[in-house]
């Protein structure tokens, strides 16, 4: 199973700024205040925003993307 297939059953098409949290081992508000700074975290991430009324959603594929969680690991 690749990481693109897991994120798809665990979370769906659309994952809210506490599920991507909880992935980054980060806490919610901590992640929230990343994400309106300018950091790299928010450079990669922002792309994948999609507003719906009030509430941020993150695009699952463009996180897997952009977090390169697909790509191994290098060999020590």
């Amino acid at each position: 199973m690749t990481s693109e297939q897991y994120l798809l059953d665990r979370f769906g098409p659309l994952m809210s700024m506490a599920q991507v949290a909880d992935l980054l081992d980060r806490s919610a508000d901590g992640f929230r205040v990343a994400m309106y700074s300018d950091s790299e975290l928010s450079r990669k991430l922002k792309p994948a925003v999609v507003r719906v009324g009030r509430r941020v959603y993150f695009r699952t594929l463009q996180v897997n993307q952009a977090l390169s969680l697909d790509t191994p690991a290098l060999q020590a």
